[in-house]
Order: C-alpha cells, then sequence, then structure tokens
C-alpha cells in the first residue's frame, strides 16, 4: 500500500472516529434535555385513572416546599410522579456518553489534523528537495 493510500484511509477512520463521537455527544445532549425537562417543568397528576381534573404540580426544582416537595402524607400526589433519582439517574447516565462522545471527537479530530499536517510537511519537503537539485 502507497503511502497516500495509507494516508487517505487514516483520514477516513478519522473522519469516522469523530462522527462517532459526535453522535454520543448529541445522545448526551437529549438526555441533559430529558433532565432539565424533568427538573424544570410543571405537570399534571391523576389521582385515578381517567381523572377529569387532574392535580396541577409545580417544577422539581423551581419549588419552595410546594405541590412537589409535601408528599402523599397531606394529600398531595405530586410527590411520587417524579421523583429525584429519575432525573439523577438520567443526568448520571449522560456522564459516560458524554465523555466517551468527547474522547472520539477529540481523537478523531487531532487525527484529521496530523494527518494533514503530514501532507503539508511532506509538500514542503518536495519543494526543498526541488529547489536543491
Amino acid at each position: 500500500m502507497r503511502s497516500r493510500e495509507y494516508d487517505l484511509d487514516f483520514r477516513d477512520r478519522a473522519t469516522r472516529i469523530r462522527a462517532w463521537g459526535i453522535g454520543l455527544l448529541a445522545l448526551a445532549a437529549l438526555l441533559w434535555t430529558w433532565c432539565v425537562v424533568l427538573l424544570l417543568t410543571p405537570y399534571e397528576v391523576d389521582e385515578e385513572p381517567g381523572d377529569r381534573y387532574p392535580q396541577q404540580c409545580e417544577s422539581r426544582l423551581l419549588t419552595e416546599r410546594g405541590t412537589a416537595n409535601e408528599g402523599l402524607q397531606k394529600g398531595d400526589w405530586c410527590q411520587n410522579e417524579r421523583d429525584w433519582p429519575e432525573a439523577l439517574a438520567v443526568l448520571g447516565l449522560s456522564l459516560p456518553v458524554s465523555a466517551a462522545g468527547v474522547a472520539l471527537f477529540t481523537s478523531g479530530s487531532v487525527s484529521s489534523r496530523m494527518s494533514a499536517h503530514a501532507e503539508a510537511m511532506r509538500e514542503l519537503d518536495k519543494l526543498a528537495d526541488a529547489r536543491k537539485s
């Protein structure tokens, strides 16, 4: 295999690695968005199946001892509907996905840049050799 063919194959692999990194970062962004939605949006809770008048609940994060935190002891159904462990699990799942995405994106980008640099150096060497002759 000639060096040019190897270099093109190397760049193709670097581009694929970078694309996988972008995909994982997009997945992590979706997980972060889901976590934000769980924590910041108000929601409704049915006290019974098919409830005609569901209870309005405040967002989980932006409440101060409101409907989202009082619990069933006071007759409030909001606390059990959106619990903290679900939001934290989504956030925890996004951490390794985003770390892998950053690592793959960085690796692919650096490999591609190094390949371009090596090609530029070969071209400069050819020009320098042509001047000497």
